[in-house]
């Protein structure tokens, strides 16, 4: 079985940025060494992804704080992190959860069985988005997380999405 490990959102916006917090920053450490365990072409990375009118948008609307504008310093993965990923593998995402993420792992496991391990930022937003997604698109497969390399909003919407995930056959590590 390979073993894929999705690294999501670790972002200057949300580790020491417009919404970043101590816990993310506190995270990126444990990170690292987790990449550092898989092979290159088992990490899979995404970047939240903004335009300009990101305050207009739905999502604006509801969260009015301008991050992970496309090309500015807030949108940047951290570099220590990045360099452990293959550029190809890096998935930008206009949402919480990406469906091309998805659909490229859905992909994999249909030529060799995966368990995918998911890591990053937050957990109570595009984590636990992704970790339903693609647990919805394989429920077969075991999807799983690593709640001491992933830090939410507050520590207790970390927990509540930690329990979500637990509810819907996520394993919580």
């Amino acid at each position: 079985m390979r073993k894929i490990l999705v690294v999501v959102d670790m972002q200057k916006d949300f580790i020491d940025g417009s919404l970043g917090t101590q816990e993310a920053q506190a995270i990126v450490g444990p990170v690292e060494e987790k990449m550092k365990s898989f092979r290159k072409a088992d990490i899979y990375m995404t970047r939240d992804t903004h335009g300009e009118d990101y305050l207009e948008t739905s999502e604006g609307k509801k969260l009015p704080v301008a991050h992970c504008i496309k090309g500015t310093e807030g949108w940047k993965l951290h570099p220590g992190l990045e360099a452990l990923a293959e550029p190809s593998h890096i998935i930008d995402k206009p949402t919480f959860g990406s469906l091309e993420l998805m659909e490229t792992l859905s992909r994999e496991n249909q030529k060799e069985p995966l368990e995918i391990e998911l890591a990053g930022l937050c957990t109570d937003i595009c984590v636990v988005s992704n970790a339903l997604l693609l647990k919805a698109a394989m429920p077969e497969c075991i999807i799983r997380v690593d709640p001491s390399c992933c830090a939410g909003v507050t520590p207790e919407s970390h927990q509540a999405a930690l329990k979500t995930m637990e509810m819907c056959q996520v394993e919580v590590m």
